[in-house]
């Protein structure tokens, strides 16, 4: 792998920026592999990195039906936290944290992590010592969290209107908190996962699996039949229906998330912004466009409403906090699929089919959660057990009815 560096930019620059090699190997399927990774995406990719780097398993193959990160790791707004309020998704999450605190310096690859910190807005008093109670829960589960007063948190983003329709009364941050680039999150990753001889097969869609005797034998790809005996499915809002191929019904419910951004403009707000109450968030990329985020599209799921009057909803939310956006104007807008569960936590581990491993149910949680979500899954291949963190995430909780219920946690969206 070539490596990124000071001096190796100064000497491309001096031979006209013509040596420089692809970040990854654009693969052909070979006819087995060891592991295959469904879902070029953030999860997929770092599943693959991690197999390989800390467990030698280098014979994978991560399939994707499109191109590297052009479903829902392209499609987010890019934040990063652990502010999460039971112990399971708490220390999952800041698992997670702590690896992208690091994970520029691993991959050799500028992931542009901004740790600006993340404010939870509270617009009554009632809210606020609901913030309190979740502070305190994640300072006992061992992550960063502070209360802030009206005052702090004009200090903190000077253009936020304390006094709207819905006064702010307080808040409570988590410092460690901020954006990434996802795109570059996607790329070190894929180019990493590359160099450790890992197969990146894009333009490869699986139409099914070939199970034999309670196990998995083969995938059946839009390029022909590949073998592997364990195959991790990491498709994001696709999950359920890859899922019924296999044989498996799974308790998810698909909804359309909408995110838009700005024309660029000067900095204006070093923080992240999150408001529950008013369903929306808010925070300025490194290209100076604001992006906002708001609720799920529910309506879309049952009926004919939502569209275009929850992207009027969000910004009229957004505008509310911060008066002078309303100058700017909406440069473009997008959506994702993403599957909440009952509990809104993931479904991470194995299933009843042998060899068929499953990470999926993230909701709004996916982008935070990719270097953890690699890591563990990465392991619980490897051992074919589930890795400690992801204990709780298991499909069977739902049969049990050993729900971690983290629908308030999980922000704004569901």
């Amino acid at each position: 792998m070539q490596r990124y560096s000071f001096v190796n930019l100064v000497r491309q620059a001096l031979r006209h920026h013509r040596g420089w090699q692809p970040a990854w190997r654009d693969a052909q399927p070979q006819r087995a592999y060891d592991v295959i990774v469904i879902g070029g995406g953030g999860h997929g990719l770092a599943t693959a990195y991690y197999l390989a780097k800390k467990h030698g398993i280098r014979r994978v193959a991560v399939l994707e039906k499109g191109w590297i990160g052009g479903g829902n790791s392209g499609r987010n707004t890019q934040v990063t936290r652990s502010n999460y309020f039971y112990p399971a998704s708490s220390a999952f999450y800041d698992h997670s944290l702590k690896l992208y605190e690091g994970l520029g310096r691993e991959l050799n690859f500028n992931v542009m992590l901004s740790q600006r910190g993340q404010i939870v807005l509270a617009h009554s008093e009632h809210e606020l010592e609901i913030n309190r109670r979740w502070a305190n829960a994640i300072r006992m589960n061992g992550v960063d969290s502070e209360i802030l007063t009206p005052a702090q948190i004009k200090k903190l983003a000077p253009i936020i209107n304390l006094e709207s329709r819905f006064p702010i009364v307080g808040g409570f941050i988590q410092r460690r908190a901020g954006i990434s680039r996802h795109d570059a999150v996607v790329w070190g990753y894929a180019r990493a996962a590359s160099a450790l001889g890992v197969d990146i097969i894009q333009g490869c869609e699986v139409s099914g699996f070939d199970i034999g005797g309670g196990r998995v034998r083969a995938v059946q790809t839009s390029r022909g039949s590949i073998a592997s005996d364990r195959v991790v499915m990491s498709v994001a809002g696709h999950s359920s229906v890859l899922a019924q191929r296999a044989g498996l019904s799974l308790p998810i419910t698909t909804m359309v998330l909408q995110a838009m951004v700005t024309e660029p403009l000067k900095p204006v707000l070093d923080v992240v912004v999150m408001s529950a109450a008013i369903h929306a968030y808010v925070s300025q990329s490194d290209r100076g466009e604001i992006v906002m985020g708001g609720g799920a599209d529910v309506y879309n799921s049952y009926s004919q409403r939502g569209g275009l009057s929850l992207l009027r909803a969000t910004v009229g939310a957004v505008l509310e906090l911060f008066p002078s956006f309303s100058r700017l104007r909406l440069m473009r807008q997008w959506a994702g699929m993403v599957d909440v569960t009952p509990d809104t936590t993931p479904i991470m581990g194995l299933t009843r089919v042998e060899g068929l491993y499953i990470n999926c149910g993230w909701g709004t949680g996916g982008y935070k959660a990719i270097p953890a979500g690699g890591d563990t899954m990465a392991y619980t291949v490897a051992h074919n057990r589930p890795h400690a963190l992801i204990e709780r995430f298991g499909l069977d909780r739902f049969a049990r009815g050993a729900l971690v219920d983290e629908g308030a946690a999980a922000g704004v969206a569901h």
